[in-house]
């Protein structure tokens, strides 16, 4: 049985020295955050009281395989097909490599294509991951008159919304980025032997009298199966390439591309893992300490709220290709591909009663904490979470989309998945994707999203209590099946009409919505416009005397002003025109 300790080679014998841990700062080892940012899936068969010995069976039972659909899966685990073809899905997101065919194939391909074994193993084992709890602020009382009002439903499971939670007591915002990565590479560290133990090969021709006591120190790992450790970790830090495992390791360094490298003892690349690990945090640490004793930082992704509430624009680029937009409030905010720099995801923090446009191709995308918000993400070809928010209106083109802990919420959906809905949620809606930009299409085709394929109205609805989440729902509380989306009704579906910045200059082709809308929400499109036709048909041919017509038409702009008053959307036309 592999324990979560590390082994001690026998002093006796002559191992090879174990490399030092990678000296230069600039390259210190991080997790992969979307493993555990989009990866983790509450389904309660999924959770191993002790992953180690289940995985390795289920390994062992499928080791003739070297890649794995979700028939195959669904048996192995005794699961619905469903779920296993959602862990499938979930797990072609968060791949570290998009060259895998589980990647690259269209979603009727998925099966054939099937997981690589061992990445699945890997996705399978930090199921067992628990988040990190949001943070306390340091002035939580300068704070608390920052945030909207709070909602009146009463939740199942708590008598807090989830906007409620998230600012009860001290537990206010998301854990900060050196704090998330803090614990995600201590849970590696605290499993990496077991990770190894996963990937690992017994020596093979050794003899025959060896011991079931030799355990790990019998273990290789294969140049190829260590570089499936990249599903979990990788090297390069702010501003700097991605460095693979494999680059950096010392272990096959030197091996002869024609010919198959040889295998290192399991041991050694634990303990390089380990040593690379502990440096990392230790200069996490250091930072996190420099931050809390020296000058506040106005590009601090954890700037307090009461700053961000009040600066126009809070964007920093974050380590490794993040941008963060935080506490935009009573206000219009536009992002187009060149205001990212470079950034291939997205996180929308805190953000209330705003219209924000983030108009780009990305890979991934979190809109968290927000109400009162309508949030247009461009196109986003990996994974999108959506996490307790209320009274929000999202509209985004995007692979996947994982809705959890959210009340009266519409999400405008040109999705090639199912989108997935856990958590505590009420009253949410869902309907057809409503509008276009210059660009969408061209943004689509960088990220892979099939404008043909629309599962907009195909939501799977998985548990209320997420077990990676003790802040929502503490241990204890029973399980029954999440609250799932109504459809928009067609007579209330409008079209999102997004200003054109560019006017002519615009460099985009896309001229119209390029996801069909339902025959339903067409014919109603239909009635609508026939209806505005013959309005102003007849306001065009009313018999009115001209002092009539001026108190005609001084009627409707009263009536269409009181209208934008009413809406807030008078809000949106002021900082527009200030654009």
């Amino acid at each position: 049985m592999t324990t979560e300790t590390t082994s001690t080679p026998d002093p006796n014998t002559n191992p090879a020295p174990t490399p030092t841990p990678n000296p230069n700062p600039s390259s210190l080892i991080h997790p992969r955050r979307e493993p555990f940012e989009h990866g983790l899936l509450p389904i309660p068969k999924l959770f191993f009281p002790d992953p180690t010995p289940t995985l390795i069976q289920l390994k062992q039972q499928l080791s003739t395989h070297n890649r794995v659909n979700s028939s195959l899966l669904a048996d192995s685990l005794q699961i619905s097909t469903d779920h296993a073809r959602l862990i499938l899905d979930t797990l072609a997101s968060v791949l570290h490599s998009d060259s895998d065919p589980l990647v690259k194939a269209r979603p009727d391909e998925v099966d054939s294509a099937g997981a690589d074994l061992r990445d699945l193993i890997l996705f399978l084992y930090i199921q067992s991951y628990k988040k990190l709890l949001p943070r306390t602020h340091k002035d939580a009382a300068s704070v608390a008159d920052v945030w909207p009002s709070t909602s009146a439903f009463d939740g199942y499971l708590s008598a807090l919304s989830p906007l409620q939670l998230v600012r009860s007591n001290n537990r206010r915002f998301m854990p900060s980025q050196a704090d998330e990565e803090a614990h995600q590479l201590s849970y590696l560290q605290k499993h990496m032997a077991n990770i190894l133990s996963l990937l690992a090969e017994p020596v093979v021709g050794e003899g025959e009298g060896e011991g079931e006591g030799e355990g790990e120190d019998s273990l290789v790992l294969s140049m190829e199966g260590f570089e499936h450790l990249g599903f979990l970790l990788q090297f390069g830090d702010k501003g700097s390439e991605v460095v693979t495992l494999s680059q950096a390791a010392p272990f096959f360094a030197n091996s002869d591309p024609d010919m198959p490298a040889v295998p290192a003892p399991a041991t050694q690349v634990h303990d390089w893992i380990s040593q690379n690990i502990a440096s990392a945090l230790e200069h996490i640490t250091e930072r996190i300490s420099a931050k809390e004793n020296g000058p506040a930082n106005s590009s601090d992704s954890d700037v307090a709220m009461t700053d961000a509430c009040t600066s126009s624009i809070k964007t920093p680029p974050s380590a490794r290709g993040s941008c963060f937009i935080e506490g935009i409030s009573k206000s219009s905010f536009v992002k187009q591909p060149s205001d990212l720099k470079g950034s291939s995801s997205v996180k929308v923090l805190n953000c209330h009663d705003s219209i924000l446009y983030i108009l780009a191709p990305l890979r991934y995308a979190t809109i968290y904490g927000c109400s009162d918000a309508t949030i247009v993400l461009g196109a986003v070809g990996k994974a999108v979470r959506i996490e307790h928010c209320e009274r929000v209106h999202v509209i985004t083109a995007a692979k996947r989309v994982c809705i959890a802990n959210c009340r009266e919420c519409v999400f405008f959906l040109g999705v090639n998945q199912r989108p997935l809905i856990v958590g505590d949620n009420h009253k949410l809606q869902v309907a057809p994707y409503n509008t276009f930009y210059s660009e969408l299409e061209e943004h689509m085709a960088d990220v892979g999203i099939d404008a043909t394929i629309n599962r907009w109205d195909e939501t799977l609805a998985l548990g209320v209590v997420d077990p990676h989440d003790s802040l929502s729902h503490p241990a204890g509380v029973s399980d029954f099946q999440a609250e799932t989306a109504a459809r928009v009704d067609p007579d209330q579906f409008t079209n999102f009409l997004i200003p054109n910045w560019f006017g002519a200059e615009s460099p985009g082709s896309t001229k119209d919505n390029p996801f069909q809308l339902p025959e339903a929400y067409m014919a109603s499109q239909q009635r609508n416009q026939k209806n505005l036709g013959e309005t102003k048909k007849l306001l065009r041919e009313a018999p009115l005397e001209e002092n009539q017509k001026r108190e005609l038409s001084s009627a409707l702009h009263l009536l269409f002003k009181d209208w934008l008053y009413a809406s807030g959307n008078v809000r949106q036309l002021y900082c527009l025109q200030g654009d």
